[in-house]
């Protein structure tokens, strides 16, 4: 059945790869190996460009080669949302006697991707352009467009689910889930080097 693939990357990065040494994964790769029996015409993979840091500044380049990488796979397509960072008044968790009620911290915010995820998801499937439709998430802010899809478009939907555990209300809906397992993540690996028009392209060292 033609299938699309819908990863919220940021969900996927810190339920399946953050401290692993998985990071440089092919996802496209990954979908064959987790879909076996489906025809996947379309990876669509929302995320948004991180800044540096004073911790880490390499932290822009390290992305900006694994989306060269990306981009390598020809039916992968890359959406990018952006992230808002504002200093807000919050009181702490632990309050300190002796110390202001109410302390400013810096707050940094993943905008856009996951209504362009749902975006898509809906769009695709009005347009017909998938029998399937599988959500690489445990977001359960998407519950609302997957149920559209499937009691409206009629639509199969599945969940590719990179956390521990999955959402109580994403499995109840979902036609189908599966847990994305590190076996997985190991044969989905990119080679250490590959190469696209702008010339090589290399696992970062620190990955």
């Amino acid at each position: 059945m033609r299938t699309n693939v819908y990863i919220d990357g940021f969900n996927f990065y810190y339920g399946a790869v953050k401290g692993t040494p998985y990071k440089w994964v092919d996802l496209a790769r990954l979908c064959t190996l987790l879909l076996p029996k489906n025809q996947i015409n379309q990876v669509k993979y929302f995320t948004a460009p991180v800044s540096a840091r004073p911790g880490d500044p390499d932290q822009p380049n390290r992305q900006q080669m694994y989306f060269r990488a990306l981009r390598t796979c020809p039916n992968l397509s890359i959406i990018e949302g952006r992230f808002l960072t504002s200093t807000v008044r919050m009181r702490p968790a632990r309050p300190i006697r002796g110390m202001p009620r109410h302390v400013e911290v810096e707050k940094t915010e993943e905008k856009g991707s996951d209504v362009n995820l749902a975006t898509h998801l809906l769009c695709d499937g009005f347009r017909d352009e998938y029998d399937v439709a599988v959500v690489v998430t445990n977001d359960s802010d998407l519950l609302a467009p997957i149920r559209f899809v499937r009691h409206e478009l009629k639509k199969v939907v599945g969940v590719l689910n990179p956390h521990r555990r999955a959402s109580n209300v994403l499995a109840r809906e979902a036609d189908f889930i599966k847990p994305i397992r590190a076996w997985a993540l190991q044969a989905s690996q990119f080679p250490l080097t590959l190469a696209d028009g702008s010339g090589t392209i290399a696992k970062p060292p620190s990955w």
